[in-house]
């Protein structure tokens, strides 16, 4: 038996006690009641150890769960700095990806117009050239012409030009 089971006991036997007349006593059996009072305090030092325990058990599971909340709460805090590193590290290599494609474009279109310059110089260069080699191949054709009309024509001394002649080998030369 533990010791409110003998208090309930205890509580009965004066509950049930005759009473005296004209007043508030009762009269009790003074050994049943030293005996229940003797037990009560046999029960006591167990109960209170039990209690002892119970609290230092309930001391023990709060610390516990307060251990538990704040190693929870720093693996929270430790996640949260990580996600928030993470976007940041997003956030920076967006950036950097941003101005590496804005420096990209820009040179490349630097290199487009360089591109096309030299590509449209070197294509003037080529039409000066074929407009000279035009010119050559005209005046050797008007030259072979002129020769055939001579050998048509009646004997006469052949005419040379000289002049012409030197000008269409310098021409020559320069292309080479």
């Amino acid at each position: 038996m533990d010791v409110q089971e003998r208090l309930d006991e205890l509580a009965v036997l004066i509950e049930d006690a005759k009473a005296m007349p004209l007043s508030a006593s009762c009269l009790v059996n003074r050994s049943q009641v030293l005996d229940l009072i003797q037990e009560i305090r046999q029960l006591l030092p167990e109960s209170v150890q039990r209690a002892d325990e119970l609290l230092a058990d309930r001391e023990a599971v709060v610390q516990d769960g307060r251990r538990e909340a704040d190693r929870i709460l720093d693996r929270a805090r430790t996640e949260a700095d990580r996600l928030v590193s993470e976007h940041e590290v997003y956030l920076a290599a967006v950036d950097e990806a941003d101005a590496l494609t804005r420096q990209t474009v820009s040179e490349t279109a630097h290199m487009r117009k360089e591109t096309d310059d030299y590509i449209d110089a070197k294509l003037a260069t080529f039409e000066i050239t074929l407009q000279k080699t035009l010119q050559t191949v005209d005046r050797g054709r008007e030259r072979l012409r002129s020769q055939m009309y001579q050998e048509l024509a009646p004997m006469a001394e052949p005419v040379y030009d000289d002049a012409a002649y030197a000008q269409d080998a310098a021409e020559l030369d320069d292309r080479r």
